[in-house]
């Protein structure tokens, strides 16, 4: 299909980031030209949106930003840089290379991220060049990590667990090798690869086409009775049916998403739609189609309302279902039985298949760094150095030092021990179930502090989790710096959405395993108000409680928030 039809399936004019997609010549741009000026330190805006296809924005330090600007300098412009890794799964000498880079080119840290995938940050342009060349040398890539692509596929983070746990797995990495981009311009770019002289006639991508997806696309494959990659906030989501042991299939779930704009009803989160069933074998080209149906019919005009979600809401399930059966010549089978319990992490060691053992440590908000008191970074470091399994990032922004022999357990706890690294067990239970953007200093979107507030509010939480009793009560919080939902905040049970400098929109009522929007409880609070509402949630939850009633449940039937069964009613 020509991108001229493409852009024509809606009356309102094509947006300008397709415009810019359609000259980019297959996401080549100026980039090269650019990336070569040594004048500043930024590159044009047409130029960064192209960058996002190759796993990279550009930020500043939002913190320096007055102090330059008094010193007549320009932003201290830098680089986000994002690696994929279907399944969050690495090996040593890939985190070792994570390490390096991260040390040599960025901010001495390391973020896991929410899809199971690695930022660094504060990469300078003339660094960027090095730092992919050093990813793809260790067999990693950037390519597809951003952009109006599929990006990096989910899956439980702990192949090993079982034999369908792999099985599974081997999907994940099926899927993300068949949707990544086809052009060379990555190649040309980043690592010196022979230029295709008229890439316009020679180069095509036959999934994506010359002006790539309306928006960003998603994927994650979940393993019942754990919902670990909220398979329900994704626009393509796959649960494994096993029956008798074996992996009998997936059921397809289409339409989820978790972004929205402050003040703009038209925009909200969504949960997707379980259609039916299909075989292992079926699932590349139910994949394929959907991101097709997409492509074709995407809303390419307003931004806002490119993702899935709005295609498959506005037409309705029932046509996209009918779409998909056409592409494919065959149709799903009738959705088969599962059930959720939850969508956390289990900490600590957990013997899988193969007599092999598998260590999930907590890290708080995904953020590898070295302080004073906690070496993580260096004590990963130590453990990569002699692991001979992999590490496994976790959808929650976790880490699972995989694979482990027992010939090599003593020796990795003794290195646990000896660098003080934690399963999280001594914290509470609210925190363990804790998770946040990055937002400030160097997400320019963000309109409150997330990362770096989170844990001192949960500081002040916990005294009335201990007050009641609640300590080791599971209860999912999230919070973000805007709606965009990078921490998915809109399935939380709990959550906070930046709305302006220290003040947020508290958010109540998800469900615990993550298949249920929550709902706006009160608007524009500081911490004060949110601690105060706390304190009245939190002592009537311990006292009135039914028995293994979560708290999402709780708010619902105690009458906080009306439940929310569709993103359409969300703002309602």
């Amino acid at each position: 299909m020509s991108e001229n039809h493409l852009l024509s399936k809606n009356s309102a004019p094509h947006s300008d980031v397709e415009d810019i997609k359609i000259r980019s010549n297959y996401l080549r741009g100026k980039l090269e030209e650019v990336l070569e000026d040594r004048i500043t330190a930024s590159i044009p805006e047409d130029e960064n949106r192209l960058m996002k296809f190759h796993g990279s924005y550009m930020q500043d330090d939002r913190d320096l930003r007055n102090e330059r600007s008094k010193q007549k300098l320009e932003p201290a412009y830098q680089f986000m840089l994002r690696v994929r890794a279907p399944g969050g799964v690495v090996t040593p000498a890939q985190w070792l290379m994570m390490d390096r880079i991260s040390k040599a080119y960025g901010n001495g840290t390391i973020r896991l991220t929410t899809r199971q995938s690695f930022q660094l940050h504060g990469v300078l342009k003339w660094n960027m060049k090095k730092t992919i060349r050093e990813v793809h040398d260790s067999l990693l890539t950037t390519l597809a990590a951003c952009g109006d692509v599929n990006r990096n596929v989910m899956c439980n983070p702990n192949p090993h667990q079982s034999d369908v746990h792999a099985e599974v797995y081997h999907w994940a990495c099926r899927l993300s090798e068949h949707l990544e981009p086809q052009t060379k311009a990555y190649h040309e770019i980043w690592l010196d690869g022979e230029k295709v002289l008229d890439s316009q006639e020679a180069e095509q991508e036959p999934i994506y086409g010359k002006v790539y997806l309306p928006r960003k696309f998603k994927i994650g494959l979940a393993v019942p009775p754990s919902n670990d990659v909220d398979v329900f906030s994704q626009d393509l989501g796959l649960i494994a049916i096993v029956e008798n042991g074996k992996l009998a299939g997936f059921n397809v779930a289409v339409g989820g998403g978790m972004g929205m704009t402050h003040g703009d009803p038209l925009t909200y989160p969504q949960v997707a739609k379980v259609i039916g069933f299909c075989t292992p074998e079926q699932v590349i080209e139910i994949a394929e189609k959907t991101v097709t149906i997409q492509r074709d019919y995407g809303d390419r005009s307003v931004r806002k309302h490119a993702r899935f979600k709005y295609t498959i809401d506005d037409r309705g399930v029932e046509w996209f279902v009918s779409e998909l059966t056409s592409r494919l010549g065959w149709g799903l089978a009738e959705a088969r039985p599962y059930s959720f319990e939850d969508h956390g992490d289990r900490y600590g060691w957990v013997k899988g298949t193969g007599g092999k053992w598998h260590f999930t440590l907590f890290i708080e908000n995904g953020r590898i760094k070295d302080e004073q008191d906690y070496q993580l970074m260096t004590g990963l470091q130590a453990i990569a150095e002699i692991h001979t399994g992999d590490f496994r990032l976790t959808a929650n922004q976790n880490l699972i030092i995989a694979n482990v022999t027992t010939a090599k357990k003593k020796k990795i706890e003794a290195l646990i021990g000896e660098y003080g690294l934690t399963d999280g067990l001594r914290y509470s239970a609210l925190r363990r179930n804790s998770m946040a953007c990055v937002a400030l200093p160097t997400c320019g979107l963000a309109m409150a502090e997330s990362e770096r507030y989170l844990p001192e509010l949960l500081g002040k939480i916990e005294p009335l989790l201990a007050e009641n009793g609640l300590s080791e009560e599971n209860i999912v919080i999230r919070m973000t710096g805007c709606p965009n939902g990078c921490a998915r905040p809109a399935l939380a049970e709990l959550s906070f959405i930046g709305k302006g400098p220290g003040k947020y929109n508290m958010y109540l009522g998800g469900g615990f395993a993550g298949e249920r929007l929550n709902k706006l409880y009160k608007e524009n609070i500081g911490e004060g108000e949110i601690l105060d509402s706390l304190r009245v949630l939190l002592s009537h939850y311990a006292k009135d409680r039914n028995p293994e009633e979560h708290f999402g449940d709780f708010t619902i039937r105690a009458g906080y928030i009306q439940q929310v069964a569709s993103g359409q009613d969300f703002h309602a």
